[in-house]
C-alpha cells in the first residue's frame, strides 16, 4: 500500500436523521471511517450497512448483546474476516483516505498499520524477544533491534518485568504477562490503530486493571477500538462507545454511536438504555 495512497482524509458529510447518532466531538478527526458495511458468511449478513467513523487517538469501544457482529466488526478495520473462506465484503473501510478493500491494497501492509490483539493471549512459542522482534524483522527492519524491542516492552508496561529473562519462552510468562507481550508485539512495527477484541477476557481483575491502565496511556499514541462484553470496562477506559443490536434475520448493525458519558448516561435510544440497564443481553 503506496505512502502517498494514504493520506489523511476528515470528512464532514453531515448525520441525516436516520442514521444511527453519532457524536463527532473531535472535530472530524478521523481515523477510520466505514461507509456502508456488510459483511457475509456465505449467505448469513453478519452486519449490515454500518457506518461510523473512529476518531483519532481515542479509545472507541464496541458493544452489543453476544452475535450481533462485534468481532466481525472489529476484523473488518484490518481484513482479517478473509482469512475465513466464505467471507465476503461490501462497503468501504477508509484509512488515509484509501479503501482498503480496493483491489491494489495488500491486506498484509493494512494488519501493519492496523494491529489486532486477540481475546486468548497467543504469544508465538519463541523468546519474549523474539515475539517482539519478529514482526519488524520479516517487515525488513534495519535498524537497532535491541533499542526497538525494549522501546515496545516498554510500551507495553512489561520491561521491568522481563529485561532479565529476555531469552526464556513468551509462553513462561503469566496469562496477563502474554497479553502485555501481544500488546508489545503489536506496536512493534509500529501500526497507526490497535484493534483489541475482548483483551481482558481471560485475565483476572489485578491483569484487567492492568490492561486497561495499559489502553489509556497507548492511546497517547495509537487509536484503540476494543470489543468487549464488560459495560463497566467500556464505561471505564473508553472515550467513544458503539452499541450493536441485531435484527430478526440476526444481521449486528449499529443502533447508536456517541462519547461514553453521555451514551451511558443519556442514551437517545431505547434499545441502548433497555441493554445498558441490563434488561436484555
Amino acid at each position: 500500500m503506496p505512502e502517498n495512497t494514504l493520506q489523511r482524509r476528515t470528512n464532514t458529510q453531515p448525520q441525516t436523521s436516520d442514521t444511527p447518532s453519532q457524536d463527532g466531538a473531535e472535530g472530524g478527526n478521523y481515523a477510520i471511517e466505514v461507509q456502508g458495511l456488510n459483511v457475509y458468511y456465505g449467505d448469513f449478513r453478519a452486519i449490515k450497512d454500518i457506518d461510523l467513523k473512529i476518531e483519532r487517538q481515542k479509545i472507541t469501544a464496541i458493544i452489543g448483546p453476544s452475535g450481533c457482529g462485534k468481532s466481525t466488526m472489529l476484523r473488518a478495520f484490518n481484513r482479517m474476516n478473509e482469512l475465513v473462506p466464505t467471507a465476503r465484503t461490501e462497503g468501504a473501510v477508509l484509512f488515509r483516505s484509501k479503501n482498503i478493500y480496493d483491489a491494489d491494497v495488500d491486506p498484509v501492509e493494512v494488519r501493519r498499520r492496523i494491529g489486532m490483539v486477540f481475546q486468548k493471549p497467543n504469544p508465538f512459542p519463541k523468546s519474549i524477544y523474539e515475539n517482539v522482534a519478529w514482526g519488524t524483522r520479516i517487515n525488513g527492519f534495519k535498524g537497532n533491534m535491541d533499542q526497538l524491542v525494549e522501546g515496545a516492552l516498554r510500551s507495553a508496561a512489561l520491561w521491568d518485568e522481563v529485561k532479565d529473562k529476555l531469552d526464556e519462552s513468551g509462553l513462561s510468562l503469566s496469562g496477563g504477562q502474554q497479553q502485555r507481550l501481544c500488546i508489545a508485539r503489536a506496536i512493534a512495527v509500529q501500526p497507526e490503530v490497535v484493534l483489541m477484541d475482548e483483551p481482558a477476557s481471560a485475565l483476572d481483575p489485578i491483569a484487567t486493571l492492568r490492561i486497561e491502565d495499559l489502553m489509556q496511556e497507548l492511546k497517547q499514541q495509537y487509536t484503540i477500538v476494543v470489543v468487549t462484553h464488560n459495560m463497566q470496562q467500556a464505561a471505564r477506559v473508553s472515550d467513544y462507545t458503539a452499541f450493536f443490536n441485531m435484527d430478526e434475520d440476526r444481521a449486528g448493525y449499529l443502533v447508536e454511536y456517541g462519547l461514553t458519558k453521555r451514551l451511558f448516561t443519556n442514551p437517545e435510544k431505547q434499545a441502548t438504555e433497555d441493554y445498558i440497564t441490563g434488561r436484555f443481553g
